[in-house]
């Protein structure tokens, strides 16, 4: 299925397909209502049950993740809720599973949480959210993920950037620029990945996938980009600027991280890196969705060349940091 197909597949969740799978896997009578929420790759909505039981529903994105990828996503959660680590599990049903089957799409309930989004207003709130993310960790090295993503080069930016070019997304008058500036910042960044270990991991734990509450205190959610991988990647997105000048709030972290799980210093290298391999996600996480119309609306410029200019400019500059050797 391409991307123009898998977009209007979505067409076909009606209000009725989406009550009455819910309905279905988690044996409630729903009052109706149906509340959509911002995700762009997948399909999230808000319903709530005749007992005023608040249910977040999330239909995936057909053909980006298997069945079995996403009950390595939930073993995840499981791992860390048995664990009493602040995540929130799904719903399984009454046939004992997380993942339902409806109308084509694979979907998965779960408890709605109340809170706001976490703001870091002293040094204790980065020594305390380090110390969550190293608990984390602790249950990310349970198990293994044999149907997710690892955090390589090789197995993540190299194809997405074949993926770019093969499909000439990137502007004719900078893919050639496009294309030497990534094969450069692979060279330079496959080595620095040997020797470094890696685990289950969030993936993608910015400020944004973290909510507090007074009841709940901290809690980490979506993770729907769950890999293995380097336990830094879960760290360096906290950060506001380069590592070079991030090193004190990377200090915080890692004294609350430290609390809970041992940290590789030397896997700081990657930090730079990742970050180059973020853009390229992100572009890549564009591109999957540039034909649903919600998308379209919201960035009508995307891919054209004055965008094309502004990406290959940042690429350009985050590729300057690797080959200066600002890694620490």
């Amino acid at each position: 299925m391409n991307d123009q197909e898998s977009a209007a597949q979505f067409e076909n969740l009606t209000p009725d397909v989406i009550l009455d799978a819910v309905e279905t896997h988690c044996g409630v009578f729903l009052d109706g209502v149906i509340t959509p929420y911002n995700s762009y790759i997948n399909r999230v909505f808000g319903l709530r049950d005749e007992d005023e039981n608040d249910f977040i529903v999330k239909f995936y994105r057909p053909d980006r993740w298997t069945k079995e990828g996403i009950l390595d996503e939930h073993a995840f959660l499981f791992d860390c809720a048995e664990l009493e680590i602040p995540v929130i599990p799904p719903i399984l049903s009454n046939e004992g599973t997380s993942v339902g089957e409806v109308a084509g799409f694979l979907f998965a309930v779960f408890k709605r949480v109340r809170a706001r989004t976490f703001d870091v207003t002293c040094d204790e709130d980065w020594i305390r959210i380090g110390a969550v993310i190293g608990r984390m960790h602790q249950a990310g090295k349970k198990r293994q993920a044999p149907n997710r993503l690892r955090c390589t080069p090789e197995q993540t930016t190299e194809r997405y950037i074949a993926s770019l070019l093969e499909t000439k997304l990137v502007h004719p008058e900078f893919s050639g620029e496009f294309a030497n500036i990534c094969l450069e910042a692979l060279d330079i960044s496959k080595p620095l990945f040997e020797g470094i270990a890696v685990h289950r991991i969030h993936g993608d734990c910015h400020r944004g996938n973290i909510l507090e509450s007074r009841e709940r205190g901290v809690t980490l959610i979506d993770f729907d980009d769950m890999m293995s991988g380097p336990a830094v990647q879960d760290l360096w997105l906290l950060l506001s600027g380069h590592l070079a000048d991030s090193m004190a709030e990377m200090n915080l972290i890692l004294e609350g991280y430290a609390q809970f799980s041992d940290f590789d210093y030397s896997s700081l290298r990657l930090v730079e890196p990742l970050r180059f391999m973020r853009h390229i996600y992100f572009l890549n996480w564009c591109a999957m969705q540039r034909l649903d119309t919600g998308f379209t609306l919201r960035n009508p410029d995307w891919g054209n060349r004055a965008f094309w200019i502004q990406e290959t400019g940042d690429l350009s500059a985050q590729l300057d940091h690797l080959r200066q050797g600002q890694y620490i």
